[in-house]
């Protein structure tokens, strides 16, 4: 039986086949599993944000925003070859109080500028912990029509712990977006406070935005913001909150008048709007037309640009100089053992200030 078996010949024929390629390629791999991401050059990252390549630019604004000190090189001969194509926008400031509804107000506003025929880039900035560093970035979940928009470009950045909550790198990302083609770009800070100074220092228009009816609103805020401010915005007047948004509307009218006269020569506006019921988002954008406009006849516009660059300039030395201090060597050897001694109360911080800068500076 089994010799008859072993001289059977059967016409159904398996072919062995081809193994099968792994459904990832394992080139593309990192010993972690995780993808590689492709290296470019300096002249391929320009060339890609000029195109208008949004995940090169998205890489190049993460390479901006790094601390890795292998980075720095890099990133800053992708800014200084953006340079020529930057300075083609208009740049907006957006700030406002808690509940003022920031994120519902610049997805209305942002659709109503992209229907302008406009591109329109907008640079969130996410507070971090100060203990993990970790920040949720979420504006691109609370914008959903704006963020998928094919004439938008929302990018939130960490804090990652700045004064005030200012992206440590916003000006240098604001070259790349403007290399980019985008010619609006709205600068979103996390709330009042010390950010707004560092913002208003690098955008033509500043906007508060405020809330009606949440108390005294004349004491609610610093007075420096709203010197800051170009025109102030009082959200949500619609419904039952219409008539107290047009009481504090005048409120604010007449305080401003109170306060000394901007270098500008602009008369700074209050007005109602309703992001929820697109009511005042029009007469905005008109405004900020209006101002961009006074300011580049009287020739307030490229004097503040100017200005703008001088401080990009010491912002830029007091980065390097930071980042080159806490990555030395030296620096890094010695810097746990005199943060234990100052935990323990055996030393004093001006000394071990005056320890870390002596090895930096090789005394």
């Amino acid at each position: 039986m089994q010799n008859r078996l072993k001289n059977y010949k059967s016409a159904l024929k398996v072919q062995k086949g081809i193994p099968q390629p792994p459904s990832i390629n394992p080139d593309v791999l990192t010993k972690s599993g995780r993808k590689r991401r492709k290296k470019y050059s300096v002249d391929e990252y320009v060339a890609g944000i000029i195109s208008g390549n949004r995940t090169i630019l998205s890489q190049a604004i993460t390479l901006v925003e790094s601390s890795l000190p292998e980075h720095y090189d890099t990133a800053q001969g992708i800014i200084e070859k953006c340079l020529p194509y930057s300075s083609k926008s208009i740049r907006i400031g957006i700030t406002g109080v808690p509940g003022a509804g920031k994120s519902t107000f610049i997805e209305t506003f942002g659709l109503h500028i992209t229907g302008e025929g406009r591109k329109l880039a907008v640079l969130t900035i996410d507070p971090s912990s100060e203990q993990t560093k970790g920040s949720i970035l979420g504006d691109k979940t609370r914008m959903e029509q704006l963020s998928i928009h094919p004439d938008a470009f929302i990018r939130p950045s960490p804090a990652a712990g700045t004064l005030g909550g200012v992206a440590r790198k916003t000006r240098e990302t604001i070259i790349l977006c403007e290399a980019a083609g985008f010619n609006t770009i709205l600068v979103e800070t996390v709330g009042v406070g010390q950010s707004e100074t560092a913002v208003h220092s690098m955008v033509d228009f500043f906007l508060l935005l405020m809330l009606a009816g949440a108390g005294d609103e004349l004491q609610g805020i610093k007075r420096g913001i709203m010197e800051m401010a170009d025109v102030i915005a009082i959200t949500k007047s619609d419904g039952p909150n219409k008539l107290v948004a047009e009481g504090a509307r005048v409120s604010f009218q007449n305080a401003l008048h109170l306060f000394p006269a901007k270098s500008s020569g602009w008369m700074p506006r209050v007005l109602t709007c309703s992001a929820l019921k697109n009511i005042g988002i029009i007469e905005l954008w008109k405004m900020i037309l209006e101002y961009i406009e006074f300011t580049m006849h009287s020739g307030y516009f490229e004097k503040l640009r100017r200005q703008q660059e001088i401080i990009r300039m010491h912002n830029t030395i007091v980065e390097y100089l930071n980042n080159s201090f806490y990555n030395h060597e030296d620096v890094k050897l010695i810097r746990p053992e005199l943060e234990r001694q100052l935990y323990e109360g055996s030393i004093t911080s001006y000394k071990a200030a005056v320890s870390l800068l002596d090895k930096y500076f090789k005394k």
